[in-house]
């Protein structure tokens, strides 16, 4: 969709619809959210709706980036000590490597 043809009117419904799409655990949303509308809050000529874009923008930045971390740090720690966690790490393992740990 190109946004330079929808109206701001409409622009704003998308983003906040986007924005409340993330909280369904959903943080890919949130970073298209940030990125997709990341011009048309900070770049473009001041307009009434720009206010509300920038301030759901921000927040899908922040949720996108503490969801990566999360995310990240929940890889990191599952991959380094799978083998730690016993039976548990097993059956939430999708697949098992094999050899010796």
């Amino acid at each position: 969709m190109d946004l330079s043809k929808v109206k701001n009117n409409e622009k704003l419904e998308l983003c906040s619809w986007y924005f409340r799409a993330g909280f369904f655990g959903l943080p890919i949303v949130w970073f298209v959210n940030a990125v997709w509308f990341f011009n048309e809050a900070f770049r473009k000529p001041v307009y009434e709706e720009q206010r509300a874009i920038k301030r759901y923008v921000i927040f899908s930045g922040i949720g996108a980036l503490i969801w990566s971390i999360v995310i990240g740090t929940w890889v990191y720690i599952f991959q380094s000590y799978r083998v730690a966690f016993g039976e548990f790490g097993d059956s939430i393992s999708f697949v098992i490597p094999t050899g010796v740990p």
